[in-house]
């Protein structure tokens, strides 16, 4: 198991304790994704997969409250932002928006990226810098923006 793992276990234990039902809720799930990525993998998953799961998870929270703001449900709303501050305590930082921009001109640069063509292998390349620092969307627009 790895450390991000197990402080997840031991967060969920102290949360038990103190009945934080968003809390109890919000990492059972996390602990649940867990083990169907442990049976997929067929091993223990290592701190970056752990990650990996939780940023899933944060994007998936995302989706829903956008969702469930278009569809005016504003009691879903909340209850999926109290769980993604949960998970987002597990997250790294989130790199600032000129870093990304930064790394985003190199890899341009690097690759000889000219035109709209080259945005998914700019994209493709970024988000395998920043792993799990910065949103997927974030990387995009900044790509789009760069290569017009």
């Amino acid at each position: 198991m790895s450390g991000v793992y197990d402080q997840i276990s031991n967060d969920l234990i102290a949360a038990q304790k103190a009945r934080d039902e968003v809390k109890v809720s919000t990492l059972r799930m996390l602990s649940a994704a867990f083990k169907n990525a442990e049976i997929a993998k067929g091993g223990d998953l290592t701190d970056e997969e752990v990650v990996e799961q939780i940023a899933k998870s944060a994007k998936q929270h995302k989706e829903s409250i956008d969702a469930y703001g278009r569809g005016g449900r504003n009691d879903l709303v909340e209850k999926e932002k109290a769980e993604l501050a949960v998970l987002s305590k597990y997250l790294p930082e989130q790199m600032s928006e000129e870093n990304l921009a930064q790394i985003v001109d190199e890899v341009i640069a690097t690759l000889g990226a000219s035109g709209p063509g080259d945005t998914g292998r700019v994209t493709g390349t970024v988000m395998a810098k920043v792993k799990g620092q910065a949103d997927g969307n974030a990387v995009s627009a900044i790509v789009k923006s760069r290569l017009g």
